[in-house]
């Protein structure tokens, strides 16, 4: 996970240096469209782990939502890695508190007593393995 801001929004705000900064921040949150459920922001620090609810005025259900709003200066994000990768390079989007955001590992999938997996399944396999491509919205 990232949490990402746009140069323009930290002109005028300092950057956060603990989870616990973000209370003086602008948030923008992500709710599960299928649970309803605001995600909260996870934080470790060697055997430090911190759950998170933020505070903000912006809450989508759409992650290219949330993005579009940390990118035009709206507050700050908490985004898959992958999602940003291309706005980290171009200065877009600026990462703050990464030494908190533990890489996430992956999928992991299993199927049992398959020896060939159907069509849908090899299509999902191969789905998986490509990048994201949220930066196109």
């Amino acid at each position: 996970m990232a949490v990402v801001a746009s140069p323009e929004y930290f002109s005028e705000r300092e950057r956060p240096s603990t989870p616990y900064d973000l209370s003086n921040h602008l948030c923008i949150n992500y709710r599960r469209p299928m649970t309803g459920r605001v995600v909260p922001w996870v934080f470790s620090l060697g055997n430090k782990k911190t759950r998170l609810r933020v505070g903000g005025q912006l809450t989508f259900n759409n992650m290219a939502a949330a993005l579009n709003a940390a990118r035009g200066g709206h507050g700050v994000a908490y985004v898959p890695e992958d999602y940003v990768n291309t706005d980290l390079e171009s200065g877009q989007l600026e990462r703050v508190l990464s030494e908190w955001c533990a890489p996430y590992p992956g999928f992991h999938l299993y199927y049992a007593n398959r020896r060939q997996p159907s069509a849908a399944l090899a299509l999902l396999i191969t789905a998986l393995k490509l990048p994201t491509a949220v930066n196109a919205a």
